[in-house]
């Protein structure tokens, strides 16, 4: 670790320690640390999922809603993997050290993530605290957007072969028109996404923000691919410290911090602990 490294580690740990409440902000760099894939450029989603390579499919066209009219059974495949996949990956114990750290302030924390897995909710935040700014993977919505509304996905157990990134079992069907349902997730080219779910939790952001007094921001694997939340912390004026082990880049009153996030806040973790007695 750089001398300027350790001083940025140092100062982060004297604003959480002095911060009255903790906004979280977090892209999908934030999950690599519990195992979930990465999906940065064609060759990592063709990793990830070798079924859609001979289709020369890319993530751009899977998360895409016309991949529910193109290639239904494929675009279930490839949801329906990742929605068991989330379902069972155990969220990393970075998620601990944030909601200890949360704890010791007056207002707590709230998140705003991009993240459509749902792992903040596993890991014990609570639901009425996480504003999920693209949708969740874990609720459903009609893909004609019929006016049925939103779901939760609880009862949906697709049968994937992962190896072809196909379902095998019944398309689900939207019980109001009997279209295909599809996740409640925005989407690339997306004019269909029902926005009443996200809309109702950014409304509780701004209401939990207006009681803060010294907040601040701990931005977590968020990139440059999809900005959204790298402005919206910036956006806020609040302090933020940056942690991304390929985009540190921030402006000159923040903090970047190059490291993987679960590494990165263990490291901020233990200038936090008092000394242990000798």
């Amino acid at each position: 670790m750089s001398v300027q490294q350790e001083r940025d580690i140092y100062r982060a740990a004297k604003w959480i320690d002095q911060a009255d409440s903790l906004l979280i902000t977090a892209g999908a760099g934030l999950g690599v640390d519990s195992g979930l894939p990465d999906f940065r450029g064609k060759e990592g989603f063709w990793r990830a999922y070798p079924g859609l390579r001979s289709h020369g499919l890319q993530f751009t066209d899977m998360a895409n809603p016309q991949s529910f009219i193109n290639h239904p059974r494929l675009a279930w495949g490839f949801y329906g993997h990742r929605l068991q996949l989330y379902r069972r990956t155990k969220p990393h114990t970075g998620f601990t050290l944030l909601r200890r750290w949360a704890k010791r302030m007056p207002y707590g924390s709230f998140v705003f993530t991009s993240n459509v897995d749902g792992q903040f909710q596993q890991a014990g935040f609570p639901q009425e605290r996480v504003a999920e700014c693209h949708g969740s993977i874990h609720h459903l919505q009609c893909s004609a957007n019929c006016g049925v509304g939103i779901s939760p996905a609880d009862q949906l157990q697709p049968d994937v072969d992962v190896q072809q990134c196909l379902l095998l079992s019944e398309l689900p069907r939207c019980p109001d028109c009997g279209q295909l349902l599809r996740p409640n997730i925005l989407m690339f080219g997306d004019w269909q996404w029902d926005s009443r779910r996200t809309d109702h939790q950014l409304h509780r952001l701004e209401h939990w923000r207006q009681d803060c007094r010294n907040p601040v921001v701990i931005e977590l694997g968020a990139g440059t691919a999809v900005p959204t939340v790298r402005y919206f912390g910036e956006q806020t004026g609040y302090r933020l410290i940056r942690i991304n082990p390929d985009e540190p880049q921030t402006q000159p009153q923040h903090i970047g911090l190059a490291m993987g996030g679960l590494a990165a806040l263990q490291t901020i973790d233990k200038v936090l602990q008092p000394a242990a007695p000798a």
